[in-house]
């Protein structure tokens, strides 16, 4: 997978659960991201948050108590108040929606912002948002290799007739087609099935964890599956994600180093989970991008 890009791009985790909903704040961050020279802002994507009221067994990393702003309408906005960063999810949780209803939002928000989204897709493991969105839990992993499919068609072809397993379009297109023909798709997940599906069909991945030994047999599998499929290993990207704590800057151009031996062509900066408030969250980002040298120009 090293060989895609030579230069490291650099991103930040917008964060989602800490940002708040005042529409300055989002600016305001979005703003200095852009202006430290930061290549992309990369957004979690929940629709539902779980009450646990009435949910002792609950393992889940976010519930109703967690705030989260919608991904594309988002993006939306971000795209009218910045003019150079990529916007990214990281991931949208693709199967527990209709699928040409995303391509006509990813879409609208490459238009908006003039070719600079990147789609990073998953397939979840909140079970309640599925049941909430009227989707099927169990089918996730199989449906998403088609969503894929309907989804570059739509972006690519003015009208589109397709029948599969998922899906059934009678011979309709969306309009306006986005201005990257087609928009990239990344991948997240763990499991060695969504390894080989990266490998088959995906223009990226978002691997978990710092590197190591796995993160070695990942990149192997990947790039086995990419050449059984007559594709180029090279071309996959992939972007780490490093945690940014307090006080602890020595292990922030470590970290940053680990991801670019590694391969890495993207990593994102995540501040969340320390508690920061809106104009720490900025503060941190600039802090990390004055320590590793990042260049505003």
């Amino acid at each position: 997978m090293a060989g895609m890009e030579d230069q490291l791009n650099i991103g930040v985790v917008f964060p989602q659960t800490e940002i708040g909903p005042d529409p300055s704040a989002v600016r305001a961050y979005a703003e200095a991201v852009e202006g430290a020279g930061f290549s992309h802002v990369l957004a979690y994507d929940h629709v539902l948050g779980a009450g646990l009221e009435n949910r002792s067994e609950w393992r889940g990393a976010y519930s109703n108590d967690d705030a989260f702003h919608e991904v594309f309408v988002l993006f939306g906005y971000l795209a009218a108040i910045t003019t150079r960063i990529e916007l990214v999810t990281g991931v949208l949780v693709l199967p527990q929606r209709q699928t040409a209803l995303v391509a006509k939002q990813a879409a609208e928000i490459d238009v908006l912002s003039r070719g600079r989204l990147r789609l990073g897709v998953g397939v979840g493991w909140n079970a309640v948002e599925y049941e909430a969105l009227a989707e099927p839990f169990s089918t996730r992993g199989r449906r998403i290799e088609e969503q894929v499919d309907v989804m570059r068609k739509l972006w690519t072809e003015s009208i589109v007739d397709y029948s599969g397993t998922y899906h059934r379009i009678p011979e309709a297109g969306i309009n306006p087609l986005p201005i990257q023909q087609p928009i990239p798709v990344w991948m997240g997940g763990y499991v060695e099935a969504t390894m080989r599906r990266i490998g088959r069909m995906a223009d990226g991945w978002f691997p978990r964890g710092m590197p190591d030994a796995a993160l070695q047999r990942d990149i192997d599998i990947i790039a086995e599956s990419a050449a059984d499929a007559g594709r180029d290993p090279g071309s996959i990207g992939m972007e780490g994600r490093i945690s940014l704590q307090p006080g602890d800057e020595l292990r922030w151009e470590a970290d940053t180093a680990a991801w670019r031996s590694a391969g890495a062509t993207h990593l994102a900066i995540n501040t969340m989970g320390q508690g920061r408030s809106p104009a720490q969250h900025i503060e941190a980002v600039l802090r990390y991008a004055e320590v590793i040298g990042l260049s505003a120009g």
